[in-house]
């Protein structure tokens, strides 16, 4: 998958928060197929360097970072978070979040589009979290974003593509752009089903980290979105009302009784 001149190696894009271990972590980030890896600020401490062994960890997994501006309430918030993440984590790369609700963790599209289009001005790759509102996903394209990240679900919930229509929408009205569910994700069959649509990746966390095997579950996802992409590619066949027959009838015999 490319977005803009950055090869991403991954479809599986993962989150490192809630992981029981920095083992487990570490062992989830190696797993095939595993693109960007989102790390907050707040994970780091620029005072006393307690993120540094955070820091080292997700170094060592050789993965496109993509700092987070998660928790942010406002646009001068996550527009000062994302300067400091450029500074620690060295990346031009944001995923913009904004909260607007505290009860659904839905961002707020009107400081959204404030902070994309000034991150924007001042040199970032800002990737943003949103809802599946196709004006609000026009006016972060006008804004600058180079691609788009709606949610399926509130975060956290696992409750999949909670309105696949409209995110089908989406994906066909904003065909010229990658993008990316983020958010909702609670199996590997719901992010296959994102990917049949023609998303071109899935970005999740908890999903993986409170599995009871996060590294076996991050392997289920990883094949699942290769699967789902897989069949998109290859071409869906379309649904029908009637049966279709599977095997050919033309020229085959058909026994017929005359009435008595």
């Amino acid at each position: 998958m490319k977005v803009l001149d950055l090869d991403i190696p991954g479809r599986l894009w993962l989150g490192t928060a809630r992981y029981s271990s920095p083992m487990v972590l570490a062992d989830a980030l190696a797993v095939d197929g595993i693109g960007f890896v989102t790390v907050s600020l707040r994970r780091q401490n620029p005072g006393d360097r307690s993120g540094d062994q955070f820091w080292d960890l997700v170094k060592k997994a050789n993965k496109p970072v993509l700092p987070n501006t998660a928790g942010c309430h406002s646009a001068e918030e996550a527009i000062n978070l994302a300067l400091m993440a450029r500074e620690i984590f060295a990346t031009p790369w944001i995923k913009l979040e904004v909260i607007g609700d505290d009860y659904t963790l839905a961002p707020d599209p009107f400081a959204l589009v404030e902070a994309a289009t000034e991150l924007t001005k001042q040199g970032f790759h800002v990737l943003p979290y949103c809802t599946d509102d196709l004006i609000l996903g026009q006016k972060l394209l006008d804004a600058g974003c180079p691609a788009l990240m709606p949610w399926g679900a509130p975060i956290g919930t696992g409750g999949g593509l909670a309105n696949p229509r409209a995110l089908a929408a989406y994906r066909n009205k904003f065909h010229h752009v990658p993008c990316i569910v983020d958010a909702g994700i609670g199996a590997p069959s719901q992010a296959c089903e994102a990917m049949e649509m023609g998303f071109d990746a899935v970005l999740l966390n908890t999903a993986v980290a409170k599995a009871g095997d996060p590294v076996l579950m991050a392997k289920a996802f990883s094949n699942a979105i290769q699967a789902g992409n897989d069949a998109y590619r290859a071409g869906l066949m379309t649904p029908s009302d009637v049966a279709v027959p599977s095997t050919p009838v033309v020229g085959m015999p058909f026994w017929h009784q005359e009435p008595v």
